[in-house]
């Protein structure tokens, strides 16, 4: 139940508010009072609020003196300044301070509705990017302390500061956009584009628009122009995973690209400059792949600059503990719910299992164990699951 507090040392302006913002059942809103503004920081401080109503003209300490308090403790509550006496200027120092929006004493109703909406709309939408932002998070986490997992972590520290092409090798499900993903973070073009794109989905004769785009009228079904992936990363990371699995022809546009850095999209005469980092990622033997001609050796020494081999899973089984809490977290956080526990044999025989799926395969057998297991996973559920 959404909370709102007011801060207002009229008792019948406070009863006035209270009463207009109870009437609102559909938004069924809970509403706490506070008689000044010493009382109503001391509420702020011990309590979560989604809304304030502050009056400016108090006594003990002022409306603006609590919102600018409130601020620098790190309460993030949404706050609606009202006053009997404001100003423009009044109005424009409490936007600047933090305040969502300034009303005049006596508020008129309907714009006093429509800013408690308004107001409690933003305020679930922060609620909602902060939660979105904190799973985006747990989902980049590099778990493990293994000897093989620590000397990819050094090598990302290392290359990810500098502009210089990577090749991750590895096998399927073991984890290669992770890595590519936090070079991308840890670079100076970590606030621009990340754009991915996975070779092996796209069919060849499709390859080459979807990476460099196409003109209108180019072919058949090319009915208006199209932005490339080169072109949406620029000043960022163009992350080409399963880079194996394109065609000879596409290899020789990256290329080029590489080389010049500029692409020429299909059906088109004119050279775009782009500014992008290149990543590429395979579960390929590329030099074996060169042997048999399906790949071109000067493009795999141009992308392959650093090379950063990411472990199977079954090289790191030491980390399998701390994957599975991991991964129990997760799932709790994504149904909402209190994340299980696991039995130490359990955990035992999920150790010692052979991992050709590597993490994949491990947070699925995870997920399905928390979905068919009781409060705790046990030895019989892992038996019968894994």
């Amino acid at each position: 139940m959404p909370k709102v507090l007011l801060i207002e040392d009229e008792a019948s302006i406070r009863a006035v508010l209270k009463d207009i913002i109870t009437d609102q059942k559909e938004l069924k809103l809970k509403v706490d009072e506070a008689k000044d503004g010493v009382e109503g920081l001391a509420m702020l401080e011990n309590d979560n609020y989604d809304l304030v109503f502050c009056d400016i003209k108090m006594p003990k300490m002022d409306g603006m003196e609590v919102l600018e308090k409130a601020k620098e403790k790190g309460i993030n509550t949404t706050f609606i300044m009202i006053s009997a006496h404001g100003t423009t200027e009044m109005a424009v120092d409490a936007t600047k301070m933090g305040a969502y929006d300034f009303l005049q004493k006596p508020p008129d109703l309907n714009r006093l509705l429509i800013t408690l909406r308004n107001a409690l709309d933003k305020t679930n939408l922060v609620a909602e990017t902060k939660t979105l932002k904190k799973k985006i998070a747990h989902k980049l986490d590099m778990v493990g302390e293994s000897e093989p997992i620590a000397e990819v972590k050094e090598m990302i520290e290392k290359v990810g500061p500098t502009d210089a092409r990577v090749l991750i090798t590895g096998p399927n499900g073991s984890g290669k956009e992770l890595v590519a993903r936090w070079v991308h973070e840890k670079s100076n073009r970590a606030s621009a584009p990340f754009i991915e794109v996975n070779c092996a989905a796209i069919p060849s004769e499709l390859i080459e628009s979807e990476l460099f785009g196409h003109e209108k009228g180019s072919f058949t079904s090319a009915i208006k122009q199209r932005i490339g992936k080169f072109e949406q990363a620029d000043n960022g990371t163009l992350f080409l995973d399963e880079i194996g699995d394109m065609s000879l022809s596409a290899q020789a546009k990256v290329l080029r690209a590489l080389q010049e850095n500029k692409i020429t999209r299909v059906g088109g005469d004119k050279d775009i400059q782009v500014n992008v980092r290149v990543l590429a990622a395979t579960n390929k033997d590329l030099k074996k792949e060169i042997a048999e001609n399906r790949f071109r050796e000067d493009l795999y020494h141009r992308l392959g600059v650093i090379i950063i081999k990411v472990p199977a899973l079954n090289e790191r089984k030491e980390d399998i503990p701390l994957l599975v809490d991991k991964f129990l977290n997760d799932l709790a956080l994504e149904q909402g719910a209190k994340a299980k526990k696991i039995d130490d044999k359990a955990l035992k025989e999920i150790q010692n299992y052979n991992w050709t799926g590597n993490i994949r395969e491990l947070r699925n057998v995870v997920e399905r164990l928390t979905i068919m297991s009781g409060e705790k996973i046990g030895l019989e559920e892992v038996k019968k699951y894994l």
